[in-house]
């Protein structure tokens, strides 16, 4: 195993001197402690192995198939646990999309459990909502707080918002297929009430995050029937798929010419990203079955069409009406 770990190394070295001093200098240790292991004369630790593997850029799926074909390996990203670290998962995501952006023909598949991420991150009460949402989840200090969210969102920092507008804006420059079914919004109009209800959202600023919302829905209403981005100003398509068949997940599968790769989430904000060949293609075999059983909006017709985001808006207008009744019951 380690032998076949260390060829692979050789064959991506660009080092025009020494193999054995590049191995030395990635592992911060001596010339023969080097060579050593070059020879298989000593084991590579497992955190040797990821040190070479992230500067030589070979996938450590390569030691663990052997034998294993049920073995893969995953990458994790950063964890968003405060304002800082939050903000480092978004340049995470930043990074992996505009990465995507700058190869033609490039798609990004979406199964849209909640409302995609890259939609409500614009300059709303939505988006800085999200950020309190995630943090409270994720952030031990926040979670046992009392902070209301409009305390909270006075202390945003400008950057964290910037970070999140160019990720929304990137994502309108790649070509986009979603798929969607009329619980989509759900979670996201669950954990409005809940925090209202919690007394840490106001009921004007829960109203207000309804209207974003619906303002979302409305462009992405917009953007079926046009098969593009409304705001973009490349000819990128976006196609939204109605599934009624299979239960949405928020994985995130992009396509390109140099291969697929897929995002699956595990907990709030972090996800497992999975690059191992055969288990791409098994989750790209999926997508396209569950397309197939789904359908593309722009095609369905005008009633199906309206009918689907009637009943998507219908959930909005009753959350505002909750919020507007207990508001009302509050005073008595």
């Amino acid at each position: 195993m380690q032998e076949q770990f260390i060829k692979s190394l050789k064959e991506k070295s660009q080092n025009n001197t020494s193999f054995v001093d590049e191995i030395a200098d990635v592992l911060d240790i001596g010339y023969d402690a080097a060579y050593r292991r070059i020879n298989l004369k000593t084991n590579l630790s497992l955190e040797e192995s990821v040190a070479l593997a992230r500067h030589f850029k070979v996938s450590l799926n390569k030691l663990f198939e052997v034998g294993n074909q049920n073995t893969i390996l995953a990458e994790l990203p950063p964890q968003p646990k405060n304002v800082i670290a939050l903000d480092h998962w978004l340049k995470a995501s930043l990074h992996n999309v505009q990465t995507l952006s700058m190869v033609n023909g490039a798609e990004m598949f979406y199964s849209a459990k909640d409302i995609p991420l890259f939609h409500t991150l614009n300059d709303s009460a939505l988006t800085r909502y999200k950020m309190y949402v995630w943090l409270k989840d994720i952030n031990e200090e926040m979670a046992r707080s009392k902070i209301s969210f409009d305390e909270w969102k006075e202390s945003i920092p400008q950057s964290l918002l910037d970070t999140a507008f160019q990720v929304s804006d990137t994502y309108e420059k790649v070509n986009i297929t979603e798929i969607w079914n009329e619980t989509t919004l759900t979670g996201t109009l669950q954990q409005i009430l809940y925090y209202f209800e919690a007394g840490l959202v106001k009921t004007e600023t829960a109203l207000e995050i309804c209207q974003d919302i619906s303002n979302i829905v409305h462009k992405i209403e917009q953007q079926t029937i046009q098969q593009s981005l409304s705001a973009s100003k490349n000819d990128h398509f976006y196609h939204l798929y109605r599934c009624d068949l299979h239960t949405l997940h928020n994985t995130i599968m992009v396509c390109s010419k140099y291969g697929k790769v897929f995002f699956q989430p595990f907990t709030v904000l972090s996800y497992f990203k999975v690059t191992h060949t055969e288990t791409c293609e098994l989750m790209y075999d999926f997508f396209q079955k569950m397309m197939s059983n789904s359908k593309l909006l722009a095609n369905a017709g005008e009633r199906d069409r309206t009918l689907f985001f009637n009943k998507i808006h219908s959930k909005i207008d009753i959350t505002k009406q909750r919020i507007l009744m207990d508001d009302k019951m509050s005073f008595l």
